[in-house]
């Protein structure tokens, strides 16, 4: 039972301690949200929010390399390219599927700096691994691998942060959390092309030469981002809490599967997420098999830029407006057209057209997203349950990352080309907006969301 507003403040005195307020937490309570906790949630948001950034440039630094491999000396096969480049995504999907219940069990601050540090390891190997041409196969499947890990990161940042704040502001929190989380997408491909051609003094190591006799330093996009990923366990340690999360036994985390929502707000959220890191990962590479003739290192960053950035205001849109269902409805509609328009901007080599429409296709996701995770506190009203649907959904909706690159490869290596992966999304968009519609959207669906 929630004290009342005097009572919680008495108890906690005229200066409480951070541990006082955090085993009194209760966000709900106005008088105390305002006082104390709104503070402290704050500071918890916005250092979990620039680790889980970090997290999300480790995660998709791969795909700004992969296509680097073969032009300064390796000699892989492109079904070794391909599957390297989809590998981050399979681990790190499967990954949040433990993450999501870590911060329950060892603490939110704790948890955040473990995970960050793992990431370390991996950023160094491959940094390492980079710099000389007779590195093997089976070392980039181990480090890459490894690297992929830090997608699952994304589930326990959010099942930690959303403890922290009340009803009414989880839209704003956990869009802002995830939207600028997910900037680190963009911001890996907006670096990258600069470091890989930065020399630094030689600081990270000599050079290899690609094709055109060009020096080219991949391994900067490691060892560069592992600098701050380092300096950021002081944050984490500074500024973030261990906040009282109940704990669940086996039982009552696989009851959410008994849940028919469980799985129609997993459906969504991958319709969402899933196509905006799916597309992040697939996209350079899509280019340069369609468009060979354009020059995409600058521009491959502005698709993940706007998904991640307008995820915070369609967390803000659905909460002002109280429609967090109706915003994710006509939000997959977008997504529908600009997918269909996307294709036939391949089928007429049409590059304007074909980004132009990619473009709105990662603005689509952006409010998806944001709306569809706004949905899931007013679906399931426990508020342990709706943290660990957060995770699970995320979970399975990263699995975007592997299977839309590995789709793209099969359609090519099938078909000739990558107009049935097209058919296939847009397929399953046009079912996610049906199950929006029936269960959430139209009048009378019997739930508020």
């Amino acid at each position: 039972m929630q004290m009342e507003s005097k009572d919680i403040l008495a108890a906690l005195g005229e200066n409480p301690s951070r541990r006082d307020i955090l085993a009194h937490w209760d966000p709900e309570n106005e008088a105390f949200w305002k006082k104390y906790g709104e503070r402290v949630a704050k500071q918890n948001l916005y250092t979990s929010t620039w680790a889980l950034t970090l997290a999300f440039v480790a995660w998709t630094m791969w795909a700004t390399i992969a296509a680097q491999l073969n032009q300064v000396g390796f000699h892989f096969t492109d079904n070794e390219i391909f599957t390297l480049a989809a590998l981050p995504g399979l681990v790190g999907a499967t990954g949040r599927l433990i993450y999501t219940y870590l911060p329950a069990i060892v603490g939110g601050r704790n948890w955040t700096f473990i995970s960050t540090a793992l990431l370390l390891i991996p950023l160094i190997g491959l940094g390492n691994a980079l710099t000389d041409t007779t590195t093997t196969y089976d070392t980039f499947v181990l480090l890459v691998a490894g690297i992929g890990i830090a997608g699952a990161n994304f589930s326990s940042s959010m099942a930690n942060i959303g403890f922290f704040f009340p009803k009414a502001q989880k839209g704003l929190a956990l869009g802002i959390n995830a939207g600028i989380g997910n900037l680190g997408v963009s911001l890996i491909y907006l670096t990258a092309p600069m470091l890989l051609g930065a020399s630094f003094g030689g600081l990270f190591g000599e050079p290899l030469m690609n094709a055109a006799g060009k020096e080219v330093y991949l391994q900067n996009v490691c060892y560069f981002w592992a600098i701050p990923t380092a300096l950021t366990l002081v944050l984490v340690w500074m500024f973030m809490d261990n906040l009282p999360i109940p704990k669940q036994s086996p039982r009552s985390m696989m009851s959410i599967f008994g849940n028919k929502h469980t799985w129609l707000i997993t459906v969504i959220y991958t319709c969402g997420f899933g196509s905006f890191i799916g597309y992040s990962a697939a996209l350079a590479l899509l280019v340069n098999r369609e468009f060979p003739e354009v020059s995409f290192a600058y521009a491959a960053f502005l698709g993940p830029f706007i998904g991640a950035g307008v995820r915070p205001i369609g967390g803000w849109v659905s909460d002002k407006v109280n429609s967090g269902s109706k915003v994710t409805f006509y939000s997959l509609l977008l997504m529908l057209v600009a997918c269909f328009v996307t294709m036939l901007g391949i089928q007429a080599h049409n590059f304007a057209l074909f980004f132009g429409s990619f473009l709105v296709l990662f603005f689509s996701t952006g409010f998806i997203n944001a709306a569809s995770f706004r949905m899931i506190p007013f679906v399931f009203e426990n508020p342990v349950h709706a943290s660990l649907v957060t995770g699970f959904t995320a979970a399975i909706a990263a699995y975007g990352a592997f299977f839309i690159p590995k789709l793209f490869g099969l359609s090519y290596a099938t078909q000739g080309n990558v107009i049935p992966a097209f058919y296939f999304l847009i397929g399953f968009t046009f079912l996610t907006i049906i199950i929006t519609y029936v269960f959430y959207a139209r009048k009378g669906s019997g739930i508020k969301c």
